[in-house]
């Protein structure tokens, strides 16, 4: 039988057979109490091995075209125990210069307690990570798109140099989505998701994802029945039918994405847009390589005369809102939600300015949201 394709792998990959009454979906398994003798597998959530648990984790493995997978209470649960996995004592990681604050600060709070040593490459050209490695590097860390400024990193030179030096590749791959890439087909190792952003896709699961190879996932596990970050099944079953339709949200969202930067740019109250679907975005190429689609994210600076806060409290249609990928579209400022534990000067080193605005396009009707955009500006316009 022919490889299933996005669709049918959201639809039908993983799901559990009701064999007693037949329904179409999977049914919820709540307990979290199972049988230890005379049974194939001893069951207990905390070892991620409940019937849906283990449905929803196939499902995100043939979403990465990945061996296993691992879902876990949330995306930070995801990477720190991803990185904890591989990480000890004396041990050193390489980490791309733009990346989610929330890594940032697990990093720069957190690695020292346990003696792990980082640095953040200077760009995100290939030799930039080459020429951080020292002989107790065991990590490459990236994340393409990055957030909230939506650079494109090179993942098959990534994986390239990883290999060249054994050491072991990892990307958060929340922005792009299973539906816009698939990192280990370029060579990347570990593949790490927030699962409340476009796999959850509705602004109501909390939820992580890793994707690798059987032995890396093995691994994963052997930290994580520890760490106890589990996901309750009835998230999990909620997580698996709002996958169902992922293709199509996030497909849709690509589409309202691409024409909201052709509008922003174009608009002349407009400083800078930030998508590399324009082919003026200085990784447009490189995006169009490793990309089937561009993404529901982008990012938009409006000129300095006008107060970034105060365009976004007159927005009507277009949500204020401190996440992403719901298939409502969100608008928020990075430097007050998403990087704001980091330092003015960490921001400014990431080219994250106080103005910048991050905008999740949902699924709404283009013509509508142009329109709340630009009522939003004329108000703020009319003030002054």
């Amino acid at each position: 039988m022919k490889k299933s394709r996005i669709n049918t792998i959201c639809t039908h990959v993983g799901e559990i057979e009701d064999k007693q009454f037949k329904g179409a979906v999977s049914p919820i398994y709540l307990s979290t109490s199972y049988a230890f003798d005379d049974v194939d597998v001893k069951r207990y959530p905390r070892y991620f091995n409940t019937p849906n648990q283990q449905g929803l984790s196939a499902k995100i493995a043939a979403l990465e075209h990945a061996e296993a997978g691992l879902i876990f209470g949330s995306g930070m649960a995801a990477i720190s125990h991803t990185l904890f996995a591989f990480l000890h004592h004396g041990d050193h990681i390489i980490l791309q210069k733009s990346l989610y604050g929330g890594t940032m600060n697990l990093i720069i709070e957190e690695f020292h307690k346990f003696g792990i040593e980082y640095s953040f490459t200077e760009d995100l050209h290939p030799d930039s990570f080459e020429k951080a490695i020292r002989p107790n590097t065991k990590v490459l860390y990236i994340e393409t798109p990055s957030n909230p400024l939506l650079t494109i990193t090179d993942m098959e030179a990534v994986a390239k140099i990883a290999k060249k030096h054994g050491l072991i590749s990892m990307i958060d791959n929340t922005f792009a989505s299973p539906v816009n890439q698939n990192p280990i087909d370029f060579g990347i190792d570990i593949v790490i998701h927030s699962a409340t952003k476009y796999i959850g896709g509705h602004s109501d699961i909390l939820a992580g994802a890793v994707a690798a190879s059987q032995a890396h996932i093995d691994h994963i596990f052997h930290l994580a029945k520890n760490f106890g970050g589990s996901l309750s099944d009835f998230t999990v079953w909620m997580l698996e039918r709002s996958i169902k339709t992922m293709g199509l949200r996030v497909n849709a969202q690509n589409k309202n994405a691409q024409k909201m930067a052709k509008y922003l740019n174009k608009n002349p109250h407009v400083k800078q847009v930030f998508y590399p679907g324009l082919k003026s975005h200085p990784d447009h190429e490189l995006a169009k390589k490793q990309m089937r689609g561009f993404g529901g994210m982008l990012s938009f600076e409006l000129h300095e005369n006008i107060d970034s806060l105060a365009f976004q409290h007159q927005l009507k249609l277009i949500k204020s809102s401190m996440s992403l990928a719901g298939v409502e579209s969100t608008v928020l400022s990075p430097t007050l939600t998403s990087h704001a534990l980091l330092s003015a000067e960490e921001r400014k080193n990431q080219g994250i300015n106080d103005g910048l605005i991050r905008f999740s396009l949902g699924i709404e009707e283009i013509e509508d949201l142009v329109a709340d955009i630009e009522q939003a500006l004329e108000k703020v316009l009319s003030v002054k």
